[in-house]
Formats: structure tokens, C-alpha cells, sequence
């Protein structure tokens, strides 16, 4: 089957029948929700490229496994050059969309568990890997998107998996048959879920021996008898549900988080992954979280030029673009922004081959990139905000602009730069205002911040892959030191 069109991947998830809440209410037809229905159009963007001979390179390459044209984000990475062109993909996309487009989790556990997989088995003499295979081909052959899943609730922070009053804290085997597996809890902050066909479920820590039931990976349609959806709620949110779209900021594009819940869920023996082998748990989730955390410095970039290009365009229709502050700004928020994309660039060009013959980032740079998102998005924001100015906490509302009676005192008032109607300026002060403070500010800062791992895991692991006693070797022989 050749790539979709976004025309047939709208059509393929409407089929999707989910067990969905929001707001306390079961949501039927949720694809044509006000709140969710902006979410499937970033996915949208990523089959419509694909579909462009301009970006073929970049969207799409050849599968090892088909010899097929297929997705990058369902390609398993064959060299450094799949790596860069994976975060040129990423910052393009957020070019286009100014939002998360959901797919990359996805990716990410794709590449992880295969390598995982051939590991297990080179250990243990299972046939995980075969079955990962067959079912990537079967996402691959369909163009399907998949969502990754892999955090758990957790439950209390001070206790490991198998120490929590409720052992379903973290997704478990609650009974293994001869044909698959029953599988209970919950993964949550899952971006894009009811947008995707399926669910590639990671366990989410290091487990260790009495936690066997914990060391689970598998496969599963997102729409599967036994899960609970229930929608994850964002800043401003329920201004989708009026009638005034420019209100909402970026109107046609926004990300989406859903909580998922596993109700005694079966899953097929031939889309288990990982079953009990808790010694590979911590490496499929480092191995995970490194390709994620590459993955940021793609389209955390991409969403930091649509940013920057509309704090350019404010302090344009602001009249203020030639002061030398404001400029000096726009280069630190263009500095820091690249600064991202470089990291991003850098542990895909120092990737390595693993065993089962795809291509890992280097992880040291790869935390370095993650580390640096945890703060520059912040700053860049911040200065987005100080070049907006003080109106994007107070504007009215588009009703109130459109009105017979204070409309045009507000057009009056709002009048800036006098080659820019006040209509154009309004927009893109909602703009600016979802990005630091509604829907585009959950996945630019907040999934900064947490997303692929908090700051602290981040520096655990560049302390792990720092090599300080090497550099102090290099020391001792430059000093001839005994």
C-alpha cells in the first residue's frame, strides 16, 4: 500500500471507536469535538508532506524491511543520516504547524524496542524480535501512526513499583495465557493518542527482580475492548467550543494528552515484545529516552521559528522593529533556538550502529540537547513576552472587537502601525498569548520541561557519560603527573 494521503488518514481514524470522557461525559464522534478536532490536523500535516516531492528525503526513506517508500516515523533509522534527517523533519513540521504533531513518541519506541528486542533474544532465545518486525511491517505497509506509551502514574514517588498500596500504579501482567497476555493500569500524558492507529506500550523504570510483571512491552490498536480514555484538559481550552476562533490563538493546529487506562486489557502473544525480562526494562527505556531526547531539538526549534517570526512580526505592527533592544532580543531568541537544532544535529551525526543493526544517537549529546530545552524555550518565551508586551494578558475578546457598540472604539484604540489593521495585530496577539500562556505553551514549555524526562534525569545521565576519569587521564599525561 502506498503512502496515505491526508484525505484517507482522516478517514482511517474516524474509524477509530474509543471509550473517550472529557469533562465528565462520554464523547461520541470525537473527531468532530471543537476541542479535539484541531488535534488531527498537525498529523494531518505529517501525511500531506510526505505526499511532496520537495520533502521526500526528509519525510519519507526506504524501508530495510519492505524495500518500500515509507513514513520516517515509521522507519527504523539505518544510518547517522537517517538521525539528521529525523530533526530536520521534526523543526520542519513544527514550521508548519507552530504545535506538536504527535507522532515522534512513537517513532522514538519504534527504534528502542527494536534493538531491545534482538537483544532479549540474543540472551534468552525468544522470538520478540520477529514479532516486533511483523507488526512494524504491518504499520509500515498501512502508513499507520503510532502512538508510544510509556508513563505511568506512579503512584508514590517514594517506592518502587512492587512497594506501592495499589500495584496498579504501574502497568502490569495480571495473567499470562498461552496465547498472549492480560495486562491492567495506566498510561498517562499520552500526546496524540486518539489520533493514532496504534499504541506501543514501554514499561517506564528499571525494574528489578520482583517486578517481573512490570517488565512489559507490546503492541496494541488504540480502539482495543478494555481502555479507558479520558482527554486531558489545557490552557484555554474550551475556547474552541465558541464562536470565535481567533480567540483560540493558533485555531487549526494544537496538540492533544490523553489518559489511558487498561482495563484488563488482552493482548496476542504475537504482539508481545517483552515478557518478564526485567534486565533489558532499563535499557529499552535509556534507549527510548535518548532518541527522544534528540528528538527536541528538531521540533522544539521548529516551534521556536514560528515564535520567533510572530515576535518579529508584533514588534513590526508595534511600530518598534528598528529599536536596537528589540533587535538584540530577536538575536538572543534566534541564538538560543539554534542552539537546540545544533544539539539535535550533533547526537544524530555522532550516532553509533547497535547490534541489530539500526542507528542510536549519542546519548551524552542527546541529554545535552534535552537539557538545553529544559531552559531555552523558557527564555525565548520570556523575551516573546517582553517584546509583545503587557496586551497579551489583557486583550478582549473577538466579540467584543466585532461589536456594534465597542467594536470600533476598539479598533480606534488598538491602532498601532498604521500600514497594519488592527484585525491582523489582534490575531497575532492571540497567538502570541496561546504560546506562552494556552494550548501552544503545554507542548513548548511545559513537555520542555517534563517530556523524554525531567531536568534531573537528564543530568544523572551526562554525569554517567561525562568520562571524568578519562579527561582527568588526559590531564595527568599533558602534566606528565604520576
Amino acid at each position: 500500500m502506498p503512502l496515505k494521503t491526508p484525505e484517507e488518514y482522516l478517514e482511517s481514524i474516524k474509524k477509530q471507536k474509543y471509550n473517550l470522557y472529557m469533562f465528565g461525559e462520554k464523547i461520541d464522534n470525537w473527531y468532530e469535538h471543537p476541542i479535539i478536532k484541531p488535534t488531527i490536523n498537525p498529523v494531518k500535516i505529517t501525511y500531506e508532506l510526505a505526499q511532496d516531492p520537495r520533502y521526500q528525503d526528509v519525510m519519507t526513506s526506504i524501508s530495510q524491511l519492505t524495500r518500500e517508500r515509507v513514513s520516517r516515523f515509521t522507519h527504523v533509522h539505518q544510518n547517522t543520516g537517517d538521525l539528521v534527517n529525523k530533526v530536520k523533519m521534526q523543526r520542519l513540521l513544527a514550521q508548519h504547524t507552530g504545535c506538536c504533531f504527535q507522532r515522534c513518541v512513537g517513532m522514538d519506541g519504534i527504534n528502542a524496542v527494536y534493538s531491545t528486542t534482538y537483544d532479549i533474544d540474543q540472551k534468552y532465545g525468544t522470538d520478540y524480535h520477529q514479532r516486533f518486525i511483523n507488526w512494524l511491517k504491518k504499520v509500515q505497509t498501512e502508513d499507520l501512526t503510532v502512538d508510544g506509551a510509556m508513563t505511568d502514574p506512579k503512584g508514590d514517588r517514594g517506592k518502587r513499583p512492587s512497594e506501592q498500596s495499589d500495584p496498579d500504579m504501574f502497568l502490569r501482567i495480571v495473567e499470562e495465557r498461552e496465547d498472549g497476555i492480560i495486562v491492567r493500569g495506566a498510561k498517562i500524558h499520552q500526546t496524540g493518542y486518539l489520533n493514532s492507529h496504534e499504541v506501543l506500550v514501554m514499561p517506564t523504570l528499571n525494574m528489578k527482580d520482583d517486578e517481573k510483571q512490570y517488565s512489559v512491552s507490546f503492541a496494541v490498536n488504540t480502539a482495543t475492548t478494555g481502555i479507558t480514555c479520558i482527554y486531558g484538559r489545557q490552557p484555554c481550552d474550551t475556547r474552541k467550543m465558541e464562536d470565535c476562533l481567533c480567540d483560540t490563538g493558533n485555531p487549526n493546529y494544537c496538540g492533544q494528552e490523553v489518559f489511558v487506562i487498561f482495563g484488563d486489557v488482552f493482548v496476542p502473544k504475537e504482539r508481545v515484545f517483552m515478557q518478564g525480562e526485567y534486565d533489558f526494562s532499563g535499557q529499552l527505556v535509556t534507549r527510548f529516552a535518548g532518541y527522544h531526547r534528540q528528538s527536541y531539538g528538531g521540533c522544539k526549534a521548529g516551534v521556536g521559528d514560528v515564535l520567533i517570526g510572530a515576535t518579529a512580526l508584533i514588534a513590526e505592527y508595534n511600530g518598534v522593529e528598528r529599536a536596537s533592544a528589540v533587535r538584540d532580543k530577536l538575536v538572543e531568541m534566534v541564538h538560543l533556538n539554534e542552539t537546540l537544532y545544533c544539539c539535535g544535529i550533533a547526537c544524530s551525526s555522532e550516532g553509533h550502529k547497535t547490534p541489530a543493526g539500526n542507528y542510536e544517537i549519542d546519548f551524552l549529546l542527546a541529554n545535552v540537547c534535552k537539557q538545553n530545552v529544559t531552559r531555552f524555550p523558557y527564555e525565548i518565551s520570556r523575551l516573546s513576552e517582553d517584546i509583545g508586551g503587557g496586551i497579551l494578558a489583557t486583550l478582549p475578546s473577538e466579540k467584543d472587537l466585532n461589536s456594534e457598540e465597542v467594536g470600533p472604539l476598539l479598533k480606534k484604540y488598538l491602532k498601532a502601525n498604521p500600514s497594519v489593521s488592527v484585525e491582523n495585530r489582534f490575531k497575532l496577539i492571540r497567538f502570541l498569548e496561546n504560546a506562552s500562556m494556552g494550548t501552544t505553551a503545554l507542548s513548548y514549555k511545559i513537555e520542555s520541561l517534563h517530556g523524554a524526562g525531567s531536568p534531573q534525569a537528564q543530568r544523572i545521565m551526562i554525569e554517567r557519560q561525562a568520562e571524568l576519569q578519562k579527561k582527568k587521564e588526559l590531564v595527568k599525561k599533558i602534566l606528565e603527573l604520576s
